[in-house]
């Protein structure tokens, strides 16, 4: 019971995570590339109630940012700005010339808090995307290794080994310097599912084919091929339903594995490039000790990251200790 009730609980918080990710548009008050160059490095808005004369409002508002004269801003008490909700078709804005940076912003005036969720977009899909490919490989070649065993399981499991010893890193390098220097976002994004997701399908793979070769010898599908079943229909009608709760483990270990990847290569600048954010170009921007320091809303995308892959980490235990359980 308590089992489930963490798969339930875990289940509902990425939900709702992933919701807020697939509906930046609405969310985020402004697109992940609008500037406003007057407000580099912008501090987070403080939300409010109550103006410098001590009046109540019932509507939050945000007051303007004026330089402060050392490189930062204050808060400009002439000028307060409500935040209107249902607002050009987003959540929440204010009108020009204030601004609502909820998590600060970046040093172009992006808006940070609405970069996170675009980006989120594009690391969570990644994520979500190279693990559907690990895993429709290691469905099909060890069940085919499984089942069919003899030279083909050799083959197959030879060249995972191959494909275990390939340090995938190195592997995208290469690829991506016979690239032209500047690809689009669709083709970065290609490139990054096919080569963490192609290389990382022989632990799935591995644990598929030991219950195909379990199930192989199971009474029933024997008395089935008996009857005349033929291979498409033994690997339909009962490998396929064993080893489903094998991908799906392995899929909650997989995703933040490969959110992870996509975050440290963009990190390094071999992911998606600017202006489209994901969160490794944007983690990117703090990298210089000095920025870290002055605006640690920078490190947001971290922030927004843990929650999410730590969901997946409680939701890949829970998981695999009710399996354990039921065998």
């Amino acid at each position: 019971m308590a089992e489930r009730t963490k798969i339930r609980s875990a289940l509902a918080f990425l939900a709702a995570l992933h919701a807020a990710v697939a509906l930046a548009g609405f969310l985020a008050p402004y697109g992940f590339a609008d500037q406003r160059r007057d407000y580099p490095y912008a501090p987070p808005a403080r939300l409010r109630f109550l103006d410098a004369s001590g009046r109540f409002h019932l509507r939050p508002f945000v007051y303007g940012l004026a330089p402060d004269g050392a490189g930062g801003y204050r808060e400009d008490t002439a000028g307060a700005y409500p935040v209107r909700f249902l607002f050009h078709q987003r959540l929440f804005g204010v009108d020009e010339p204030g601004t609502i940076f909820l998590c600060g912003s970046d040093g172009y005036g992006r808006d940070v808090f609405s970069r996170v969720l675009y980006g989120g977009q594009t690391s969570l899909v990644t994520g979500l995307a190279a693990a559907f490919v690990s895993l429709s490989l290691g469905l099909a070649l060890g069940i085919a290794a499984g089942f069919y065993g003899g030279w083909l399981d050799r083959l197959i499991m030879r060249g995972g080994e191959l494909a275990m010893a390939l340090p995938w890193l190195y592997l995208l390098l290469a690829v991506r310097a016979f690239l032209p220097l500047h690809i689009g976002a669709p083709e970065a994004f290609a490139l990054l599912v096919a080569i963490i997701g192609g290389s990382g399908w022989v632990r799935p793979a591995r644990l598929i084919r030991g219950v195909a070769l379990s199930a192989r010898e199971r009474g029933y599908v024997e008395a089935a091929r008996g009857f005349g079943a033929s291979d498409a229909y033994l690997i339909r009608r009962h490998l396929l339903p064993m080893t489903l709760g094998v991908a799906l483990t392995q899929a909650t270990v997989l995703i933040p594995r490969y959110v992870l990847a996509e975050i440290a290569l963009s990190f390094l600048g071999l992911g998606i490039g600017e202006p489209a954010p994901s969160w490794g170009n944007m983690l990117a921007e703090a990298r210089q000790y000095h920025a870290l320091v002055s605006h640690p809303w920078m490190l947001a995308p971290a922030v927004a990251a843990f929650p999410i892959l730590l969901a997946y980490l409680i939701l890949a235990d829970a998981l695999m200790e009710r399996q354990r359980e039921g065998g």
